[in-house]
């Protein structure tokens, strides 16, 4: 009998959904929205789970930060300094269990060393405007090497590095000479014998094997025609395995139809994969489980939700269908 896993999606209005059971049956979580909110009407666009602590999960919101102790069924807000803001990433650190950072939108990034008691801006100097307006704070990722190194992705203002626990940084050179390239939608570090950073951008997934100081793009097929190019969102790397890599892609956002691509070789190749269902927008995010490598799950920009049990060889769609999904675990 294949082992159960709770998958939680963060949409744009209806909260976060959680399913005990692999995708199989789906509730809607309980939360506490504010009272001068509209009930039950909350955004969410990140999702962290805790390293440190079964069940524990974090998620961002437009009205703060929220809490699960119990695989997502329930949720408490954590006061902190971001209440109407939207915070687009959280992460916790590898090796201190009350230690949290999320990212927002206007950009800006904020810590507590106390499990949310107080909090502190990080100074990292990131553009007030950018092409597209406010940038957003994507991603906040703890190098798997040293835990006081720390990256993070801006769309649209590039990759920023710091490396004594947050205190000063470094803005990365550009990642190639057009505004959309410092459009940073995900990022990962492979820490194996040769360590890369992945970043994904609009055009594609960008490598680079000296610390973000040079970059190479992999770009896909377009779609259509018209496409200026093959839109790209979030990545993942398998736990058990960094040379197989995983890349939403899609014609635009929200786009019309989507792909999973895949490598097995880090990066050299890709394939889509095939899905039995075309996805109805972009595939945005993914989902993996270290106790259970094998175990992935992805979801279009649009609701759908697809899981595979075998690395990536073969998926299959989850019947409940979502609104707009921007966050997954």
């Amino acid at each position: 009998m294949a082992q159960d896993h709770t998958i939680c999606v963060g949409t744009v209005g209806a909260g976060i959904w959680y399913s005990p059971d692999s995708g199989e049956t789906w509730r809607r979580s309980r939360m506490n929205v504010p009272f001068d909110d509209q009930p039950g009407e909350i955004q969410i666009r990140a999702l962290a789970v805790s390293p440190h602590t079964s069940g524990r999960l974090y998620a961002g919101s437009e009205v703060g930060l929220y809490t699960s102790e119990d695989q997502g069924h329930t949720w408490t807000l954590i006061e902190s300094p971001t209440r109407g803001t939207q915070i687009w990433s959280v992460a916790v650190h590898p090796s201190e269990p009350d230690e949290i950072w999320m990212g927002t939108k206007p950009p800006a990034v904020y810590r507590t060393r106390d499990g949310g008691e107080t909090w502190a801006q990080v100074p990292i100097p990131i553009a007030d405007q950018c092409l597209a307006g406010a940038p957003k704070v994507t991603n906040i990722l703890f190098d798997p090497r040293d835990s006081r190194t720390v990256w993070v992705g801006v769309e649209i203002d590039g990759v920023y590095r710091s490396t004594d626990g947050g205190e000063t940084w470094t803005h990365l050179p550009d990642l190639g000479d057009q505004p959309i390239n410092q459009d940073i939608h995900g990022l990962s570090i492979s820490a194996g014998p040769e360590a890369k950073l992945y970043a994904t951008t609009p055009d594609g997934i960008w490598t680079s094997t000296d610390e973000g100081q040079n970059w190479s793009l992999h770009g896909f097929p377009r779609f259509f025609e018209n496409d200026r190019f093959s839109y790209c969102r979030g990545m993942a790397l398998k736990p058990d395995n960094p040379d197989v890599i995983f890349v939403g892609n899609g014609d635009f956002i929200p786009g019309e139809t989507g792909a999973i691509q895949r490598s097995t070789d880090g990066g050299q190749t890709w394939e889509a994969s095939d899905l039995p269902v075309e996805p109805n927008s972009t595939i945005y995010w993914f989902g993996t489980n270290p106790a259970d490598p094998d175990f992935i799950v992805a979801n279009s920009l649009n609701g759908y939700v697809y899981t595979s049990r075998d690395g990536g060889d073969s998926w299959a769609k989850v019947k409940r269908e979502f609104g707009e999904i921007r966050a997954l675990t």
